[in-house]
């Protein structure tokens, strides 16, 4: 061959070979560069220099030389990502037919259900269907732009869920029979929604004990909806607490509003009031029964009777009260109340004077005619971890300072008292610590004591300029019953389609799910919902995925749990991508609009056996001089569209909303 058959690439490392190898696929980067299209940069040796890694660069030499691929010591998606910068569009697609062994459309054995986007019967303002685009303008006043397709915030209780858009809510309920179904839409709202609470069971309500409520929070304003079994649903009322409302939530038959300025607002179905009530700025909450727990700048614990009373007005008696647990519901003797005010009462107070920032309460089982026993773990914004104890037989005096740790070095924001387990959250990156906590009979003890056992963190990175609702749709936890295992849900970055579950006690990866369409998370929940009613048949968790489409998806956490549990992996069915690889090193692969394996004419009459892909099929090309579909060098998968673009093209996603215009970049 003449020598200028021949060329020298220089990536750090030194590679030769035929300019016959590096031109035979058409369009590529090497065929562009050596063909003067695109200039380059030569050493003393004339050899051409290019800026790319050099490892990943020794295998795809090797494919143009012998169409064969060696995967030794080389990530495959790495490799993918070098491939299809110097456009080797037949070595491309045989990576991505690697990728899609463990990504399905379907999802993995942990993926439960898909929602759809609501469908077009929401209404809508006629604002909105002259310009969609003046949603995002009027947002932009007051924070960031909200796409009102994304899913900010999904909740849950019992068998319902509600999954709150920037102007509307949705709920769902799932029956064994007919799974889930979306049974209540709310009318549009002209203000974005921030926070959503749900109540599935309401006692007492005012259509009866079957009503469901749910209610949604924007700045300082709340609406609070009523919605009867058949699915209709009427609007309560608008309710304000003055100042912007930081938590949302239901206590029993009681809705319950906060806000860190030092205001809380109590609706109560039985009496139908609405009623805010100043206290000191708050920095913490919990429930416990019927009462709420609020913790305070101040360094002390309040707590606040939510039930109706049947005495307006009860003369004080003492400053001292004793907190009795009798089942679900909690009561005072005595208590201090004023006409029309709820009981403010002070618990505890820190003894550095530390502002309370992270509450959790634990109530015991009851384990005598007397009560429970009440443990309260509470962090500070020193970083110090508290636990407070009080029996119910203490007459005359208050919780009792049980515990202290002092390990972390920035404020506390999460605590969690359970069980089995003390589980603390910091400031830093959230840095996690637990401890084992030791009982005797139900209660906690000293011997011997708390011991620790775990120490890492749940990283979660938050974007600069979030909404309001991000916080609210995107808490890591921990999630689950008491008495249960509890986990953290890991979204390490704003916008992805992955989140890790791991446990809340040790920090040990559970499992990792992926959106089955490739769209953004915005948004996630953990909840327990007994879909049977089967004798026998236990809760199952679920977590609850809000997607930046509009979809919602649901993923088993009780199997991968249990699959966690055992020590199990789970396996992967079929060939191994090593093994796939082999089976395809004499094919090329081409796309096609064939939705199933399509053999035509019969493979008899054809010289070369053809087997058309689409998706995850294949087809055996002849060795034909052009490939149709080529890549250009640089492009990033052209031949393939997002599938989210696709989804945008196909779908019209509310009712009266013009059409979406996309663009790609090439």
């Amino acid at each position: 061959l003449a020598a200028a058959a021949f060329t020298s690439v220089c990536l750090s490392d030194r590679f030769s070979t035929s300019r016959q190898t590096l031109m035979w696929i058409p369009d590529s980067f090497f065929s562009s560069l050596l063909s003067g299209r695109i200039s380059t940069l030569r050493d003393e040796t004339a050899a051409i220099f290019i800026d790319r890694d050099p490892t990943a660069f020794a295998p795809i030499l090797n494919f143009l030389r012998t169409k064969e691929l060696d995967l030794r010591g080389v990530n495959i998606s790495v490799l993918r990502h070098e491939a299809e910068f110097y456009g080797i569009t037949p070595l491309v697609r045989r990576l991505l037919l690697c990728e899609e062994l463990d990504r399905s459309s379907c999802g993995s054995v942990l993926f439960h259900g898909y929602l759809p986007t609501p469908g077009t019967h929401i209404n809508y303002s006629s604002k909105v269907e002259t310009d969609p685009y003046d949603i995002f303008r009027a947002d932009a006043e007051t924070g960031p732009p909200i796409d009102p397709r994304k899913v900010l915030i999904v909740a849950g209780h019992h068998n319902w869920i509600v999954a709150a858009y920037a102007h509307f809510v949705i709920c769902y309920r799932i029956k064994e029979s007919s799974g889930w179904q979306q049974v209540f839409s709310s009318p549009y709202l002209d203000w974005t929604i921030e926070r959503i609470a749900l109540n599935a069971k309401v006692v007492g309500g005012p259509h009866g004990d079957k009503d469901k409520m749910v209610a949604a929070s924007s700045e300082s304003s709340i609406i609070l909806w009523s919605i009867q079994d058949g699915g209709s649903g009427n609007e309560i009322g608008v309710f304000s607490l003055g100042v912007p409302v930081d938590d949302l939530f239901f206590i029993g038959n009681q809705l319950v509003a906060t806000s860190h300025t030092g205001k809380v607002g109590v609706w109560n179905a039985v009496t139908q009031h609405w009623q805010v009530q100043d206290v000191v700025p708050i920095t913490s909450c919990d429930t416990a029964g019927s009462f709420l727990l609020l913790g305070c700048n101040n360094g002390s614990i309040y707590y606040i009777g939510t039930h109706t009373h049947t005495h307006s007005k009860i003369c004080d008696v003492t400053n001292t009260v004793l907190i009795t647990f009798v089942g679900a519901y909690m009561q005072k003797f005595p208590l201090r109340m004023k006409d029309n005010d709820l009981l403010v009462t002070e618990l505890y107070h820190d003894p550095s004077n530390d502002s309370i920032t992270a509450l959790s309460v634990y109530l015991t089982p009851k384990t005598s005619v007397s009560g429970n026993w009440i443990e309260i773990a509470y962090g500070t914004s020193s970083g110090a971890v508290r636990v407070i104890v009080q029996h119910p037989e203490t007459v005359g005096s208050g919780p009792q300072l049980f515990q202290t740790f002092t390990v972390h070095r920035s404020p506390v924001t999460k605590i969690m008292l359970s069980e089995k387990h003390l589980v603390s959250v910091c400031s830093d990156n959230n840095h996690v610590r637990t401890w084992t906590v030791t009982r005797f009979r139900g209660m906690i003890s000293t011997q011997p004591g708390s011991t620790p056992l775990a120490s890492f963190k749940i990283l979660s990175l938050e974007e600069t300029e979030s909404h309001g609702s991000y916080c609210s749709g995107n808490d890591i936890g921990p999630f689950g019953e008491r008495d249960d295992q509890q986990v953290f849900i890991q979204k390490v970055i704003p916008i992805t389609n992955k989140l890790f579950v791991r446990l809340s006690s040790t920090g040990k990866r559970i499992c990792e799910v992926q959106s089955v369409d490739g769209t953004t998370i915005s948004c996630f929940m953990v909840r327990e919902c007994e879909a049977s009613s089967r004798m026998g048949s236990r809760p199952r968790r679920y977590l609850f995925t809000g997607h930046g489409n509009g979809t919602i998806q649901m993923w088993d956490l009780t199997t991968a749990m249990d699959t966690a549990n055992r020590g199990e992996e789970c396996r992967k069915e079929g060939e191994k991508e090593k093994e796939l690889l082999q089976l395809l090193d004499q094919c090329d692969l081409s796309t096609s609009r064939c939705a199933t394996p399509n053999i035509s004419p019969a493979p008899s009459v054809l010289q070369h056996t053809r087997v058309r892909e689409s998706c995850s099929s294949l087809q055996l090309q002849t060795q034909e001089p052009h490939v149709e579909n080529q890549a250009t060098y640089g492009a990033v998968r052209p031949y393939r569209e997002s599938h989210t673009i696709l989804l945008w093209k196909e779908t019209d996603y509310f009712s009266g909303f013009k059409r979406f215009s996309y663009t790609e970049l090439h």
